[in-house]
């Protein structure tokens, strides 16, 4: 029989996941050495090489590709039975791997992990912010037990509960605050500047805007919404952000807000977890924890009075 560990297999799914031993290690927060070992050891048991290493690039074998849909169903079921040991001593959560999208977790978080830490103080709350794409295969590989993300996601493995809505609103330049707010035709005719590609907000954005992903768009992507902000304090155009990001991103930013006019967009934000979880109950719980957090943030209050 061969003789492995769900941590090498662990260590055998990053690699083939990240295709580099480096990235790999840091996402297991493990030295590369010590990676590049457990994955020695996996290949010693196999007797067969399952990556094809050089300086530039880690490739699977034919025998490592056959390997992974095997390793990640395994990984799975492991932490199927993690769930259920961890939920069967009644309704006590002690862990939560907790997935939130970049454009949520500066402004919600801290609300949410108050709320959480006051219910539950035993709670081991452990939180990855990362794009949608990202959250998704990693809740359905059993690394998340839950994500906060904009729904849908339309994923039929997943079960989705809505949170709140959130209005966007538009960040002028400071110039611009007695101008009139452009409807969605004149929006999509302006220079907007949009999250980078991957980002679920800039699809949103764009679709209201009735603007195809497909446009040349040299120059005029962030990587933050931080980053859009002080963009337009420098003229360069104009960008749209959820109502919860306003007090923290405009405070320091040479720009004026306004809310767009009817039908005004918006986005639900809502939790996420797999309908074979044995934490469903207690993820449910959670969920309503996060929507209490969201019915008392600050921010929905100050923008809603500032807007009017």
């Amino acid at each position: 029989m061969i003789n492995f560990t769900l941590k090498q297999l662990r260590y055998f799914e990053a690699v083939a996941r990240q295709g580099q031993f480096g990235r790999a290690a840091e996402s297991c927060a493990i030295s590369q050495p010590a990676l590049s070992a457990q994955i020695a050891a996996l290949e010693a048991s196999f007797g067969q090489q399952l990556f094809e290493r050089s300086a530039r690039h880690v490739r699977l074998t034919p025998v490592g590709e056959q390997l992974v849909p095997r390793v990640r169903d395994i990984l799975r079921a492991a932490e199927a039975v993690s769930d259920l040991a961890r939920s069967a001593g009644g309704s006590a959560l002690t862990r939560l791997r907790l997935g939130v999208i970049p454009t949520i977790a500066p402004y919600l978080l801290p609300s949410v992990i108050g709320q959480i830490t006051a219910a539950h103080p035993e709670i081991d709350l452990l939180v990855r912010e990362t794009m949608t794409h990202k959250l998704i295969d990693e809740l359905g590989d059993g690394k998340l037990d839950c994500a906060i993300v904009a729904l849908p996601v339309s994923e039929p493995a997943f079960s989705e509960v809505a949170l709140f809505d959130e209005a966007m609103v538009l960040v002028r330049p400071a110039s611009d605050a007695n101008r009139p707010v452009p409807d969605m035709n004149a929006l999509g005719r302006m220079k907007l500047l949009l999250l980078e590609e991957g980002h679920c907000f800039r699809d949103q954005a764009l679709s209201f805007c009735a603007m195809r992903n497909t446009l040349p768009r040299e120059g005029l992507d962030g990587s933050s919404l931080s980053t859009l902000v002080q963009m337009v304090g420098a003229g360069i155009g104009v960008t749209l952000i959820p109502e919860m990001a306003v007090p923290v991103e405009t405070r320091s930013a040479n720009v004026s807000v306004a809310a767009l006019g009817s039908p005004r967009p918006k986005r639900t934000v809502g939790m996420i977890w797999r309908k074979t979880s044995a934490l469903s109950e207690q993820l449910s719980a959670i969920a309503a924890l996060v929507r209490q957090a969201a019915a008392s943030h600050p921010a929905f209050e100050k923008v809603t009075k500032d807007l009017k």
